[in-house]
């Protein structure tokens, strides 16, 4: 049966919006709530275009559209399958691993490294340490649903907190941190953009050259003390930041 028979999908013939784009827009609001999960096969387009009253070329428009963000693909003698939800993350001080579970990501976690080092005079300015002291640098990749999503690099100030990597593969850096009476208390953060290397898009399974979300965090806790000097990178045809802008009064 054609699953999206089940979305009462409609169009508005009145409204200014291209119908393409409203339905493309409701397929991708089902695939974002869960109605339509990872690995479901959509119906034939001739169906779905005669049950709306829309164009064929309608509709592979709108289904073109979410195979260009990333969420259906074509699969050659399979059809359409929706391949997932792209994470829309708040800019707030939370984890990534909190913030995919409570999306019903199902995040897993790989650890790539977990050593001791010296650090650099950017890791040392941020954490608030000699440069050369030893910090604890944690490397792991990020999976949603068993595909990569994110690289994360970590570096925490030495003696800080247990971080054996069985540990971190079952859980979040910060839950860890919540454990061990470390209370998070604010952030300062920056947000960009750059492209792949190769190494990182055989990491995060892209194209060399493919758009990269970069973040960087140095969180503190309710001392004032830096805990954490994080520098991430994220598939952004996977993932986005959201922010809510408010105006000075």
């Amino acid at each position: 049966m054609d699953p999206t028979v089940s979305l009462q999908l409609g169009v508005d013939r009145s409204s200014p919006v291209p119908l393409y784009f409203q339905l493309s827009q409701q397929l991708e609001a089902a695939i974002e709530r869960g109605a339509l999960t990872p690995g479901t096969l959509l119906g034939n387009e001739i169906e779905l275009a005669g049950r709306l009253g829309l164009s064929r070329p309608t509709v592979r428009q709108a289904i073109q559209s979410l195979v260009d963000k990333g969420l259906l693909v074509r699969r050659r003698g399979v059809g359409t399958q929706v391949v997932h939800s792209q994470v829309k993350r708040p800019l707030e001080l939370s984890s990534l691993y909190d913030d995919l579970e409570a999306a019903g990501q199902r995040p897993a976690t790989r650890v790539l490294r977990n050593t001791v080092e010296p650090a650099s005079a950017e890791v040392a300015a941020a954490l608030g340490i000699a440069e050369g002291d030893e910090v604890h640098l944690v490397e792991r990749l990020r999976l949603a649903h068993g595909e990569p999503m994110a690289f994360l690099r970590n570096r925490l100030p030495a003696g800080l907190l247990d971080l054996d990597t069985p540990r971190l593969e079952a859980t979040g850096l910060y839950r860890l941190m919540r454990a061990a009476s470390i209370t998070l208390h604010r952030a300062r953060q920056s947000v960009g953009a750059r492209a792949a290397t190769a190494d990182e898009g055989r990491q995060l399974g892209e194209p060399e050259g493919a758009p990269l979300l970069t973040m960087q965090r140095t969180t503190f806790d309710d001392t004032g003390r830096a805990v954490e000097f994080g520098s991430h990178i994220y598939r952004a045809s996977r993932y986005s930041f959201e922010f809510q802008l408010l105006v000075r009064p």
